[in-house]
């Protein structure tokens, strides 16, 4: 409990503390209200976005289990919010309402370990004092290969963990210290969306993920250089390749790069001179949609490489940096990039050019279903159906 009370304090701010007195306001009020309202569930993503597999939750049980008291939470600022709205009742992300909802709710659901009404108060409550004893549900935000030490039981207490590989469900169950029965495979809500998708071979995604020691949330990086970074000179010298504008022109391609959602703030860093290249802004495009549009995804560690798979998709993992990014955020799991069935590697600019040429001339085929079939033992559009009994059962 020390450990976790001074790693609380180390990231607590103003506008917590704000929001501590904030819930202890409404605590009496919501407590009171739990006695009467019963088998309430509350879902969320990050505040800004309906995009993942939440919002996929939400969607399936609005449409299918239209008696299930349920709301969703999202900041009226989202360019999300008018889509989910449409759906059923919709609470604002971080204020008052939500902080009622999430105590009176008997099942709080999020694809974020943080979706919360505020991360850090939340934190003392549920896992500092273990003062919050209600059903949790962790439905993920994409599927772990990492040793993700901050999703560990003892920093989390999840009364459901979901799962959708067979490796991954594996790697969790026996290293991230659940209680038996906690950790489910059920496959993520969002692959219900995967299936039957029709891709543009002429569609290439590019999709980094983010780096934490660049763009950490609650971290001071206002003297930061971004542009001296080696996350920028390399996606900068890629966009700017001579050869991959030669390969665009040359096969008629369209290259999309679409960073991480925590990068996006550096977006206007970025330029390019070719017309077969879109620096993508995150708001302007839904992520599921690009995903199955494109025909072959570039990225370095980004877990949507799993959704892109899941389509029978080919990949190629370009990893500049692999090893600052094991020491400085996510350390090695169960996944040897160097060696799978799923994608190509590379640490090289060339090379990582010289495996997508290979991949257009090839005609950018699909993975063989058996390869995937065995990686992903759930492979079928009953995702949420199976989520959302598995939550009932609790």
């Amino acid at each position: 409990m020390q450990y976790s009370l001074k790693r609380a304090f180390n990231f607590i701010k103003f506008k917590d503390i704000l929001h501590l007195f904030i819930a202890a306001l409404i605590l009496p009020y919501a407590l009171i209200a739990k006695i009467f309202i019963r088998d309430f569930w509350l879902i969320c993503e990050d505040r800004n976005e309906a995009r993942d597999n939440g919002y996929w939750l939400f969607k399936w049980i609005r449409e299918n289990k239209p008696k299930q008291k349920i709301s969703y939470a999202i900041d009226k600022k989202s360019p999300d919010y008018d889509k989910v709205k449409k759906l059923g009742k919709i609470i604002s992300y971080g204020t008052l309402s939500h902080w009622f909802w999430y105590i009176v709710a008997d099942k709080n659901i999020s694809s974020q370990k943080g979706g919360k009404p505020n991360a850090a108060v939340c934190y003392l409550f549920e896992v500092v004092f273990k003062m919050r004893k209600n059903n949790r549900i962790f439905l993920q935000h994409g599927v772990i290969m990492n040793d993700l030490k901050w999703l560990y039981y003892n920093n989390c207490y999840f009364k459901m963990f979901c799962c959708s590989a067979k490796p991954e469900y594996e790697y969790v169950s026996t290293r991230f210290g659940y209680p038996e029965g906690i950790v489910k495979c059920l496959g993520l809500t969002r692959f219900d969306g995967l299936h039957n998708a029709e891709a543009d071979n002429n569609l290439i995604l590019v999709m980094p993920t983010w780096r934490n020691w660049i763009s950490r949330e609650g971290r001071d990086n206002q003297n930061l250089d971004f542009l001296q970074t080696e996350y920028f000179r390399r996606w900068s010298e890629f966009l700017n390749s001579p050869e991959l504008t030669r390969l665009l022109e040359k096969y008629n391609k369209k290259l999309l790069f679409y960073p991480h959602r925590n990068m996006q703030k550096f977006l206007g860093s970025f330029s390019t001179n070719s017309n077969h290249i879109e620096i993508a802004d995150c708001k302007k495009y839904d992520i599921q949609d690009v995903l199955k549009r494109a025909a072959l995804m570039i990225t370095d560690y980004s877990s949507v490489f799993f959704d892109f798979a899941y389509m029978r998709k080919p990949v190629i993992f370009y990893q500049f940096d692999e090893r600052e990014f094991r020491e400085k955020q996510y350390g090695e799991g169960y996944l040897d990039y160097h060696d799978t069935v799923l994608g190509s590697w590379s640490d090289s600019l060339p090379h990582t050019l010289e495996l997508l040429e290979k991949q257009i001339i090839s005609g950018i085929k699909p993975v063989e279903e058996a390869v995937i079939r065995q990686f992903f033992p759930l492979w079928d559009n009953q995702n949420c159906k199976r989520t959302y009994e598995g939550i009932a059962s609790i």
